[in-house]
């Protein structure tokens, strides 16, 4: 493993990598040992440990249950910096920046789809452009798309893409503020503005599914979700927009490490301080991208809706199509947590990594404040999906942070050359799963087999008290890219 990262089981379910060398605090892993088998298999706790050496990080360096490899920080790498020390890492966001997941739920129960499953996956197949490079039906001109980006889901709605009643139940309520496109280069621009309404390709996802077990029957009462009652769940990020923000900044932050005498253990970590002029630029410009996320979201939840009206032919008080929640989980914000015997501001970086506030935080919308804010942990298509809660050990432990999903066993190479796509296709299936793709090659990237078990990954995050199981959700149509 790595470069013999020493490894101390302090529990069942958490693992430290003490102090050494460079390091400035610790490095966690929250596993079973189940987990680590696999964990232990890759460069991935090395770049925890790489992570703990960067300058004003506080606490720990963290890394949650579907960790793996990352550029720079592991995907499912959790940091937080404190914001006069601290930096700033693109590395630590990710290139997809505000990837997220979009949980939506339906006045129907899953014996009244059944019947015309292959017309609905059909129908979104048909609404939804997909696929690597994919154009979507929304032509922006310049001034109008620097309004998006400034606005986020708020600026979808006010074009008639569902209804202001979304909001509530999205992170930040769909609007990152302190956005500037004037920090965005015409690159960017180029590269995004034919592409909002799209879902991507890779992992990107639109699955409807049902509930088929409940864990917490009071909080899924309060979450709007019943056994065999109908799900959608919509899966994807700020497209090529986001990508070259990142890409645009890793090349600033690479010149600017220099200057700011900042001594780096892997150069994918290439940072800048929280207030320097290149860091508070890449904060303007990644809440641009952070905005394109939601605003993408919440056009594809709108063309959900359209989809099921027009096979179902029932009106939208009938398919009572509501948002659940929508969560980012590659994103840097400025939060409010407990470091030492303080509260302080610091810059939490989640890199495949979601928020999980729990019960009583005032950031979780009113109507769940009672049991905590929903948190979406999808598994792979041919198997199930999580939905957990906040809980109160993520603000103590983990910055309230937990997991994103399952997290890959294979890489997208290794799937490709050791699976059977029409095996595959056979078995999800025989399973009763209609499954529409742009390609081959996107499924063999993202069958079952690549990925964990994503109940192994939910079991641990609930063990370790910073996230609980609400309910599992049993797929029955997918689209991809």
């Amino acid at each position: 493993m790595g470069k013999g990262i020493e490894l101390k089981q302090l529990d069942d379910y958490l693992w430290e990598i003490p102090k050494s060398g460079a390091m400035r605090v610790p490095g966690r892993i929250y596993a079973s040992a189940e987990l680590m088998v696999d964990i232990e298999k890759d460069e991935a706790p090395q770049q925890v440990a790489n992570v703990a050496c960067l300058p004003g990080i506080v606490g720990y360096s963290l890394a949650m249950p579907d960790i793996h490899w990352g550029y720079g920080f592991a995907i499912g790498g959790v940091a937080a910096f404190d914001l006069d020390e601290g930096i700033i890492s693109p590395g630590g966001v990710g290139y997809d920046i505000n990837c997220g997941v979009r949980l939506m739920r339906a006045g129907l129960e899953r014996r009244e789809i059944e019947p015309c499953l292959e017309d609905l996956v059909g129908a979104l197949f048909t609404q939804i452009p997909a696929g690597v490079g994919s154009s979507g039906k929304v032509k922006l001109k310049a001034k109008e798309f620097e309004r998006m980006l400034t606005q986020g889901a708020r600026w979808a709605v006010g074009q008639g893409y569902g209804d202001s009643s979304d909001l509530d139940h999205v992170e930040e309520q769909g609007c990152m503020t302190g956005a500037n496109p004037e920090q965005v280069s015409k690159k960017a621009y180029e590269r995004g503005l034919d592409q909002l309404g799209t879902l991507g390709s890779g992992n990107h996802f639109v699955e409807i599914g049902y509930v088929d077990e409940v864990y917490d029957e009071r909080a899924a009462q309060v979450f709007g979700l019943r056994r065999d009652g109908v799900t959608v769940t919509i899966h994807t990020g700020s497209r090529g927009f986001g990508h070259q923000v990142c890409e645009d900044f890793i090349r600033t932050f690479k010149a600017a490490v220099d200057r700011y005498g900042i001594r780096l253990p892997d150069w994918q970590l290439c940072c800048a301080p929280i207030l320097s002029k290149e860091g508070q630029a890449y904060l303007e410009a990644m809440a641009c991208a952070i905005n394109f996320g939601f605003a993408n979201r919440q056009m594809i939840g709108e063309w959900v809706r359209r989809a099921f009206q027009q096979v179902l032919k029932q009106s939208p008080r009938r398919l009572d199509l509501q948002v659940v929640y929508e969560v980012a989980h590659n994103i840097a914000k400025i939060e409010r947590h407990q470091v030492g015997k303080k509260q302080k501001e610091v810059c939490v970086h989640r890199k495949g990594a979601t928020r999980a506030f729990p019960a009583g935080h005032p950031e979780v919308p009113e109507d769940y404040r009672a049991v905590g804010q929903p948190v979406l942990i999808p598994g792979d298509m041919g198997r199930y999906s999580y939905v957990l809660a906040g809980a109160p050990g993520a603000m103590e432990q983990t910055f309230g942070s937990t997991c994103h999903g399952a997290g890959r066993l294979l890489s997208r190479s290794q799937a490709k050359k050791q699976i059977d796509v029409r095996r595959v296709l056979e078995e999800m299936s025989s399973r009763g799963i209609r499954l529409m793709a742009r390609g081959r090659r996107t499924i063999a990237e993202e069958v079952p087999a690549a990925y964990k078990d994503v109940s192994l990954v939910v079991e641990t995050v609930h063990r370790a008290g910073i996230s609980t199981k609400v309910a599992r959700l049993r797929p029955l149509g997918v689209i991809k890219g």
